[in-house]
């Protein structure tokens, strides 16, 4: 079993999904602008249960994964974000990649967290997997994970089409 490291920012805490955070995460993952451009559709809250439960696991099978994105001040999630091994059904393949994810609430879009998150999580992987490839896939209509991606050094590597949808495939190194 692997312990989950707690990342610590100016704002935030990443912590390592409980399944008291189910509530929390449903309520997120049932929101329209949560959804949009990560298949669109709300999640149940036995969907959420079961994306919880691969958070966790991923932790213990991959040694890395998804943190839940609380706020310091008040304990609230926020948001999630991590790394994660899907093992997609998509070319060019992302397997064996540190695969970099993040969302959060909607009335935290905007004010540097989803950016404060990822300087936590690249520094961890630098730490932890020096020189493995960093990916993500982003909806190309989604200009402010885009313009995130960018500014955290991910380049558009290509571009894919992914359950039927487009997506542009982006990758870094985890520096050393």
């Amino acid at each position: 079993m692997t312990d989950i490291p707690v990342l610590e920012t100016g704002r935030l805490i990443l912590r390592g999904f409980q399944p008291g955070d189910l509530d929390a995460m449903t309520a997120m993952w049932a929101l329209p602008d949560v959804v949009r451009y990560i298949g669109g559709v709300p999640l149940t809250r036995e969907q959420s249960w079961t994306r919880l439960l691969r958070h966790i696991g991923m932790w213990h099978v991959m040694g890395f994964g998804f943190w839940v994105v609380t706020d310091k001040a008040t304990g609230r999630l926020i948001g999630e974000a991590g790394f994660h091994e899907m093992r997609r059904e998509m070319s060019p393949s992302i397997e064996n990649t540190l695969e970099a994810g993040w969302g959060l609430l909607p009335e935290m879009h905007g004010q540097g967290y989803a950016s404060e998150a990822l300087g936590a999580m690249a520094a961890w992987a630098a730490q932890n997997y020096p020189g493995m490839p960093i990916t993500c896939i982003i909806d190309p209509e989604n200009t402010a994970s885009l313009t995130l991606a960018a500014r955290h050094g991910f380049e558009e590597t290509a571009r894919a089409v992914y359950q039927g949808s487009e997506v542009v495939i982006l990758s870094k190194t985890a520096a050393r």
